[in-house]
């Protein structure tokens, strides 16, 4: 079954915008056997906005710029299948994509019939250019219709920014992932200004339709179509923590044939993917500082009866953040602790009975696997 945990791979858009072709994308998919990341888990590869022609063919169906894909979209599928990958297209719920290509509005069947005959695994569905007298939701369970009758399986994405109230019906339209919020900038302004808006909205993801709080920006140093100033590693690590303990989907966005070493350590932690990928998709809870409102304690259910603790500083200063265990249902009289492991470090820290408090820099975090232990 798709859906079950937060889909994982890589989307066009974030570096490359409109400028992409058939030699990026099987460049990308090399890259993803070639650096680990489809080791670590990653399987999608998915094009944005902008790859097909601006007009339909006689038939009424979407066709490929020719320029840009002269293979196809079959071809190209045929190659990311053959790495033992999965393959992403786009389009939008309107007349029109966000870039001014067609929009799959009253084209829903015959688009998704196309995308079955070329081999789409996954389908990121925008919200531009929507006729005002058409209810959202309509659209969504249009596309949704036409995906689950297309004879293959698609991934559904839902791309409508969070609009028209959609955490109250996306999931029952029948999206795997939906969208809550605006474009992601390459800056800690903007990951921040993501991660905050999704505080006490974890009632809202789960197994099947998981919230995506947009594409990740891990590794961009300030290049490419959402550039605007870039991150530092510890921003970027953060920004990897706060996606995984939410729930959201890892979708990369850097250019992943130039890696380095730090972007690498960060996508590729097993750890933190584990926590990301744990079965029963419960998003963690927050629990905030007393009197720091940018001092945020996330806590996460794990299946196998652990939990994740994250402890981020969202402000400009140092700060120090507390989790005391009764917070998360632990008694100081049950006479158990927690056993601490740092997911980024990879070491075990020690028992500890009542609580834990750290002190972080500015923009930092500390994530730990914490097992239930006699204490």
């Amino acid at each position: 079954m798709i859906g079950k945990t937060p889909p994982m791979g890589w989307n066009t858009w974030n570096t490359f915008g409109w400028n992409i072709d058939e030699r990026l994308v099987r460049e990308a998919a090399d890259a993803f056997v070639d650096t680990g990341l489809k080791e670590a888990g990653y399987e999608y590869i998915v094009i944005d906005d902008c790859w097909a022609r601006k007009e339909r063919d006689q038939s009424g169906r979407l066709v490929p710029d020719e320029n840009k894909f002269p293979g196809g979209m079959k071809a190209l599928a045929d190659y990311i299948h053959s790495k033992g990958l999965k393959f992403g297209i786009y389009s939008c719920a309107g007349v029109q994509t966000c870039a001014g290509y067609p929009g799959s509005f009253e084209h829903e069947f015959i688009d998704a019939e196309t995308f079955a005959s070329w081999g789409v695994d996954y389908l990121k569905y925008d919200y531009c250019y929507k006729p005002d007298g058409v209810p959202g939701h309509i659209l969504y369970k249009r596309m949704a219709m036409a995906l689950r009758n297309c004879g293959r399986d698609i991934l559904f994405s839902a791309c409508n920014w969070g609009n028209d109230e959609a955490e109250k019906w996306m999931r029952a339209s029948g999206a795997h992932i939906w969208r809550s919020t605006g474009d992601i900038q390459d800056s800690w302004a903007s990951i921040k200004q993501l991660a905050l808006s999704q505080l006490n909205k974890e009632c809202y993801s789960g197994p099947y339709c998981y919230n995506d709080v947009d594409m990740l920006v891990v590794g961009m140093y300030g290049k490419g179509n959402v550039a605007h100033g870039g991150c530092t590693d510890e921003e970027y690590r953060t920004h990897f923590s706060l996606w995984c303990l939410m729930d959201s989907p890892l979708m990369i966005g850097c250019d992943i044939r130039n890696m380095n070493q730090a972007m690498k350590e960060i996508l590729t932690n097993k750890e933190m993917i584990e926590i990301n990928q744990d079965p029963e998709g419960r998003q963690a809870y927050t629990i905030k500082h007393w009197n720091d409102p940018d001092l945020l304690i996330y806590v996460k259910l794990l299946s196998d009866g652990s939990y994740a603790f994250g402890f981020f500083n969202m402000s400009d200063k140092e700060g120090e953040a507390a989790l005391h265990f009764w917070d998360v249902g632990l008694p100081a009289s049950a006479g158990y602790g927690f056993l601490l492991r740092d997911v980024w470090q990879h070491e075990d820290i020690g028992v500890f009975k009542e609580g834990y408090k750290c002190r972080l820099k500015p923009h930092a975090c500390r994530v730990f696997r914490a097992r239930l232990v006699k204490a």
